[in-house]
């Protein structure tokens, strides 16, 4: 715990926490254990360059800490709470060091189960795979491989590993990855509401306003059609004890009380457009190599000791 002894010397601290930007960072830092820069400037709608001079001051308080990470694109900074240090009750905080994490990340063609009308496709970073709007690719064994894959309507669901030692459950997940409409250009028929579920169960929705094509993605590959759609928007989607929250903002009252998981249970996670949406501009999944964050869907799971067994 940082300890001020009077007000002339936490004034530093007091001045870093007096700024909305610097308290929503703490805010999102403190529901989701750490986060990189680019998962920090998405939630908070900055600029990676903006968002930095924010960093700093946290980090010279001491309320939270960086380290450098290769991503294969440069170093990438990933960011936490470093709550020994911090005079301020962050919510949870007491229990952090009950709380344990850990993290997989899954391709977006490794998915258990799928259900989707053209336009549809996959792709690796080298070729196609199959034809293009055949659903029946979707079940080929080389959508393993795929590093994007669209869909005008239906869904893809991905089953997560579930690692938790015996007598464990889960407290908060966190699934991050790279998403857009599937439609390129902009305007309303290239509007997407795309729905989350988990085990079958609504959490929420998010309205893609269109294909960010136009330029290429960072990582694309050169072979890839420039009318083809690009590169997406990373998102966040958080469900915890007190509902589910996409990029920090609460999108629903759907907790993880709803779903009790603990060391035996199946988690499902589903990207979905529904037929009878009002937007139905299907979806874009982005993998390494592709887009611009050269990431698959990334999860991560926060547990405890389950006081509720028999």
């Amino acid at each position: 715990m940082l300890h001020i002894r009077n007000l002339e010397d936490g004034l530093s601290v007091f001045k870093t926490l007096g700024s909305d930007v610097r308290m929503r960072i703490v805010e999102l830092l403190s529901t989701h254990g750490e986060m990189n820069m680019n998962e920090l400037a998405s939630a908070l709608q900055l600029t990676n360059g903006a968002l930095t001079a924010h960093i700093k001051r946290l980090e010279d308080c001491g309320i939270i800490e960086t380290v450098s990470e290769y991503t294969g694109h440069g170093n990438q900074k990933k960011c936490s709470m470093k709550i020994s240090q911090l005079l301020l009750s962050v919510g949870g905080a007491e229990d952090a060091g009950d709380i344990r994490v850990y993290e997989t990340e899954l391709r977006v063609g490794h998915f258990s189960d799928y259900s989707v009308r053209p336009e549809c496709g996959l792709a690796s970073g080298y070729s196609m795979i199959g034809e293009a709007n055949d659903p029946r690719y979707f079940a080929h064994p080389e959508r393993l491989q795929a590093g994007i894959l669209w869909f005008r309507e239906g869904y893809v669901e991905y089953r997560i590993p579930n690692m938790l030692p015996p007598g464990q459950k889960i407290s908060q997940l966190t699934f991050c990855f790279e998403i857009s409409s599937e439609h390129t250009g902009i305007g309303p028929d290239s509007q997407a509401d795309i729905s989350f579920y988990l085990n079958g169960k609504f959490l929420g929705n998010w309205l893609s306003l269109g294909d960010m094509g136009g330029v290429k993605g960072i990582y694309t590959p050169v072979w890839w059609s420039a009318r083809a759609r690009q590169y997406g928007l990373l998102k966040m989607i958080v469900v915890n004890a007190k509902g589910t929250f996409l990029d920090g903002l609460k999108i629903s009252d759907v907790g993880l009380d709803d779903f009790r998981l603990d060391d035996n249970s199946d988690i499902r996670f589903r990207f979905a457009v529904e037929e009878d949406s009002l937007y139905t501009g299907g979806l874009v999944l982005y993998g390494a190599g592709f887009g611009n964050y050269n990431q698959d869907i990334k999860i991560r799971v926060h547990y405890t000791q389950n006081d509720n067994q028999n």
